[in-house]
């Protein structure tokens, strides 16, 4: 209760709403493709349709400023990438198996449009899912049919068996291919480990016993928990092992464990939850650092009598671990007739952001997806772009990967309205120049780096040409630090003075 009345009162303090945005905040839509939810808009479209969708799809949220998008390559053993391993996704061209017509690499595409744009690209894969219903059709050469002992029926969906070894191991090599062959900046899995339940026991009887390292049929539970410890560190150290500025995130169910099963747990009622029914024990990977951050689906409004935002958002605050904590929120729900009361207006989302932005233990959001920004969120979009994310902000570093700054500019010059500067080249892919920071203030205003309303853009290229500010010419002073591969930041160049 003491929380909330203090962020009631920060919400009346003057400037709040205005002011108080970070420079360092991860700021990630999700793009699915399963089932075509955000692109392409429908199997089956040209090569250059799903590119010129996927363009706008990027360039609608660089304008609201977002510095992140989490893709899915991924979603049911299927590729938006050329591989090996595993077919062409039926999502992207109608028929599991059949290559983008003309050719090109949807995943080469994403992430050099995603990085033109001063944007990472988190790589979302789903580890277990094979098929969304046994009926669909899967190519002659998926691993089902090369290794059908691998595979469960559940749910009238296929899965991969998490019992079983080998099926571990694969998974391993499919991160392993994307990583190796890949510029992504992160591997991303979801809250999809074991199934979510139904009214069928999960039919892992037989890899139990083949595999069960000395767990009794009582403890099952505790086994399917370790299957999926096993694969998330397995994982983590094939991510690492191939590039260590590769970042590894989990997005779970937004609920651990309900507090009426453990003491530990959050003050929820959820009828599902991370560790008692998806067997993920999400808190152990953070704590033991298998992975880089945690992103909880909190898709709750706030005062939410089940599962509240509030309660949800400082109870993942005291399991950040040292480790990065972002939070993923729920645009689609957002709707004037929604039967939840905290959805209809247009305060929901922002009060959300504001409250995270109190808790410095987590450092930003992801948005659950990309096409919910084409509807009506009550101006939320405008809110973005006008007022929360006003500014450009860096995704924030990660120390315990690289806290090493990189050399700073070795040249800066301008031409009217023109600055061009030249970095240090280095061998070292961890200290390589990776993005630039452009600061502007005019002259006789006190600078500081640390204040986010100096940042102009974080961006790839190497020079900018400025667009005129007012009608009577002032002076400003420009500066520009090189951002490495995990956002660690240089030194700022000296000044430069141009008149805008």
């Amino acid at each position: 209760m003491k929380k909330f009345l203090v962020f009631i009162a920060l919400l009346f303090l003057p400037g709040y709403f205005v002011g108080a945005q970070p420079k360092y905040e991860f700021r990630a839509v999700w793009v699915a493709t399963v089932a075509n939810i955000d692109w392409p808009s429908k199997p089956g479209l040209s090569a250059e349709v799903q590119k010129k969708e996927a363009i706008q799809i990027l360039e609608m949220h660089k304008k609201l400023g977002m510095n992140a998008i989490i893709f899915q390559i991924r979603p049911s053993a299927d590729a938006f990438y050329t591989s090996l391993l595993e077919p062409w996704s039926r999502y992207l061209t109608g028929k599991q198996g059949l290559a983008p017509e003309p050719f090109y690499d949807p995943l080469i595409f994403w992430i050099e449009e995603a990085h033109k744009r001063g944007m990472e690209l988190h790589a979302w894969l789903n580890p277990y899912r094979v098929a969304q219903s046994t009926t669909e059709e899967l190519s002659v050469k998926h691993i089902a049919f090369q290794h059908p002992d691998w595979i469960l029926v559940y749910g009238n969906k296929l899965y991969f068996d998490p019992g079983i070894p080998e099926t571990r191991l694969f998974i391993a090599d499919v991160v392993k291919d994307i990583v190796s062959r890949y510029d992504v900046d992160a591997i991303h899995m979801d809250d999809y480990f074991y199934p979510y339940p139904t009214s069928e026991a999960f039919p892992d009887t037989a890899s139990f016993r083949l595999y069960n390292r000395g767990f009794l049929p009582e403890n099952i539970a505790d086994w399917r928990r370790e299957n999926v410890d096993i694969t998330i560190e397995m994982i983590n150290d094939t991510i690492k092992s191939l590039k260590p500025w590769v970042k590894f995130g989990i997005s779970p169910f937004g609920v651990w464990r309900n507090i009426a099963d453990d003491p530990d747990g959050s003050d929820t009622k959820a009828g599902a939850t991370n560790y008692d029914d998806l067997y993920a024990n999400i808190i152990k990977w953070q704590e033991k650092g298998w992975i880089d951050y945690c992103l909880p689906q909190l898709y709750w409004n706030i005062g939410h009598p089940a599962a509240d935002f509030e309660k949800l958002a400082y109870w993942w605050q005291e399991h950040s671990y040292q480790r990065a904590m972002y939070i993923g929120q729920a645009p689609y729900k957002v709707d004037p007739n929604s039967e939840t009361p905290g959805w209809r207006g247009p305060d929901q989302l922002p009060k959300q952001v504001h409250l995270l932005r109190s808790i410095p233990e987590i450092t930003g959001s992801a948005y659950f997806s990309a096409r919910s920004f084409k509807n009506n969120l009550l101006g939320f979009q405008d809110s973005l772009k006008n007022n929360l994310y006003k500014t450009p902000a860096i995704v924030p570093p990660m120390s315990w990967i690289d806290a090493t700054p990189p050399a700073p500019l070795a040249k800066l010059k301008k031409s009217g309205k023109k600055v061009k500067w030249e970095s240090i080249r280095t061998p070292l892919e961890m200290d390589k120049p990776w993005q630039f920071v452009v600061y502007l203030n005019e002259v006789g205003d006190t600078f500081g780096p640390q204040n986010p309303r100096f940042i102009f853009t974080v961006q790839k290229e190497q020079q900018l040409k400025f667009e005129r500010i007012n009608r009577k010419k002032k002076r400003y002073e420009v500066r520009i630090s090189v951002l490495d591969r995990l956002n660690n930041e240089s030194k700022l160049s000296v000044p430069v003075q141009i008149k805008l």
